[in-house]
């Protein structure tokens, strides 16, 4: 039976996905998907922007099962994956295999190329030059305009330069990049520009991992252009492993210090605590998984396809159907998380879902924390006065990304 012709209910009554925010309340999940949730069903059928009806898994418990599960693949060109938007869904079947649509073996072989760059302990060798550009920046934000623009001060140069830095990217490079990486997490954008932005980084890559097998450096490119050179990999597959790196490990972690920042601007007691213990490491530790939780950047993700059929959850999930795994509402499951609508820096929450499960988990999630440790550690330390210079209700927000965040956040002191 066709994904597009759903057991049950006929698909224009089926609840839509994604769902708009509340513009009163842009941080929190969307209503209808914790209406969803408050059901009770952990897992329901949902209409998604082509027709199709995959499974929407909404809490905690049911995603960390699924996203564990064998019997669900993260290969974006087999049937009934749920694509995100028309530009994946149309070029697909072209894909090169690679770190995120490859499952079992070989994905383990892809994942075991960059796992050793992004180990804990290599980030917190990374911290102090973490700390000093964080330092530098804020510097040059006093010394600037005031009111300023905080992605363009403080958000985008932290991990656009720290990924620049272990990838071996020219930092001066990055207005080129960065436009190319919105186009990429951006969901209306169309199958030709999709084409042609990975094209052009694809090639941008290969021609920087061609430069390092002949002068290699302490980096991630001259890395893989080491497995190049001794066969592990081939340039064409080198490539897009740097293009995840490049795209992911600034976009996402900029957002996250934007989006946390007004964030905690509507919770002033919580960014107090936040600024008395800046000097407590363990506290700031667990603030960052609070605000991860809270917050669920990649709120369209994460998405398989069913290769076999199996029950679950007392439904029949059959091979050709997708499933979506809601990571906002996991984050924001009071099975999990009690009272989820509240933030509480002090609460114990890394076991979030923010970088997905299983598997597929984020391969640069340490890299994330430490940044996010550096900064609010050290910004409202700084800048105690620290203000929106805008009224939230003006503020536009990134729902047409697959990374969530503001676009422009005007601050003040």
């Amino acid at each position: 039976m066709s994904e597009s012709a759903p057991r049950g209910e006929p698909a224009d009554q089926l609840p839509q996905f994604p769902a708009p925010r509340s513009r009163t309340c842009p941080f929190a999940p969307p209503p209808d998907l914790l209406k969803l949730r408050d059901t009770g069903k952990p897992l329901v059928r949902v209409r998604s922007w082509d027709g199709t009806t995959p499974w929407l898994a909404l809490t905690h418990a049911t995603q960390r099962a699924l996203l564990s599960d064998k019997r669900l693949s993260a290969n974006i060109g087999a049937p009934g994956y749920p694509h995100t938007t028309a530009a994946m869904k149309e070029h697909a079947a072209q894909m090169q295999p690679s770190i995120n649509n490859t499952d079992g073996a070989e994905h383990a072989r892809w994942r075991r190329m960059l796992t050793s760059s992004f180990t804990r302990r290599r980030m917190e060798i990374l911290r102090p030059a973490i700390q000093k550009i964080t330092d530098d920046l804020i510097d040059t934000m006093l010394a600037g305009p005031n009111p300023t623009e905080l992605n363009e001060a403080l958000s985008l140069p932290l991990p656009s330069l720290m990924i620049c830095e272990m990838l071996g990217v020219p930092y001066e490079e990055h207005e080129f990049f960065q436009k190319h990486a919105t186009i990429t997490n951006a969901v209306n954008k169309s199958p030709e520009e999709n084409a042609a932005t990975t094209a052009t980084l694809r090639r941008y890559i290969s021609g920087l991992i061609e430069k390092k097998m002949d002068d290699p450096a302490e980096d991630v490119l001259s890395d893989l252009g080491e497995r190049v050179k001794s066969g592990d990999l081939t340039l064409e597959e080198a490539a897009p492993l740097g293009h995840i790196l490049l795209v992911a490990g600034h976009d996402t972690s900029a957002n996250m210090i934007t989006l946390s920042t007004a964030l905690l601007m509507q919770h002033p007691e919580q960014l107090a605590a936040l600024r008395e213990r800046s000097g407590d490491d363990a506290y700031v530790s667990g603030a960052v998984e609070e605000l991860l939780r809270y917050l669920t950047l990649p709120h369209l993700l994460a998405r398989r396809a069913v290769v076999e059929d199996f029950e679950f959850e007392g439904e029949t999930i059959r091979a050709g159907e997708g499933v979506i795994a809601s990571l906002p509402a996991a984050n924001w499951d009071p099975d999990a998380f009690r009272d989820p609508a509240t933030l509480d820096l002090a609460r114990s929450a890394a076991h979030h879902l923010a970088f997905g499960w299983g598997p597929h988990q984020c391969v640069g999630q340490q890299l994330a924390r430490v940044e996010l440790q550096v900064v609010f550690s050290t910004l409202f330390r700084r800048i105690p006065t620290l203000r929106l210079a805008a009224d939230l209700e003006d503020l536009s927000f990134k729902e047409d990304s697959q990374a969530y965040g503001i676009y422009q956040l005007p601050v003040a002191w």
